[in-house]
């Protein structure tokens, strides 16, 4: 990552402006708002990690509880106070290592802006604790998932066109009709 100097990775972090919580989107079209006004921000798979600070947390003594809340989205391989990050009095900032980064999006979709022992947690990836290889190995598994996907919908897409390619019998005559759920199916209506 840019701006990234330290060889280790549980080294004395830096604050970068993806770690400060954005504000509320105010051009949001009323019909895209949900129950809760969010800020709306588009993570890149480059941008989002394994790694998850958690900041808000208060300082009580509530590592266990907030190290079992995380391990409900998935296993958690490393944690550790960052007592050197800039927090706000009587708060904590933890950082989380996941094993896997679905579990870290899980993680930080349910986690963030949720109230913890009467606090605000704030939840945000932390890609500059990565190493290279964790990187690249992010990188090769998701061009994977791209090309297993692409893969897929192109024989869904092969299938359907071979459907549509084969010849009707002369005793019928194939009309699709609309069933309620909007999905096509096949009915077959005889010639008179």
């Amino acid at each position: 990552m840019a701006g990234f100097t330290n060889s280790s990775c549980w080294s004395t972090p830096e604050v970068y402006k993806h770690h400060e919580q954005q504000k509320i989107c105010p051009s949001r079209p009323k019909y895209r708002e949900g129950r809760r006004l969010k800020a709306v921000k588009v993570y890149t798979i480059n941008l989002e990690s394994r790694y998850l600070m958690l900041q808000g947390v208060p300082a009580i003594g509530v590592m266990t509880e907030l190290i079992e809340l995380s391990a409900l989205y998935g296993v958690v391989e490393e944690y550790r106070v960052l007592d050197e990050y800039p927090a706000e009095q009587f708060t904590e900032v933890y950082l989380i290592k996941f094993q896997k980064l679905t579990s870290a999006r899980a993680a930080k979709r349910h986690m963030d802006e949720k109230s913890f022992f009467g606090g605000l947690l704030h939840v945000c990836y932390a890609p500059e604790y990565e190493t290279v290889e964790d990187t690249r190995l992010k990188l090769q598994d998701r061009r994977r998932y791209v090309n297993r996907t692409t893969q897929n919908k192109t024989k869904e897409q092969d299938h359907w066109d071979e459907e549509r390619k084969k010849p009707m019998s002369s005793d019928a005559v194939a009309t699709t009709a609309r069933t309620s759920s909007g999905v096509s199916s096949l009915q077959t209506c005889p010639i008179l």
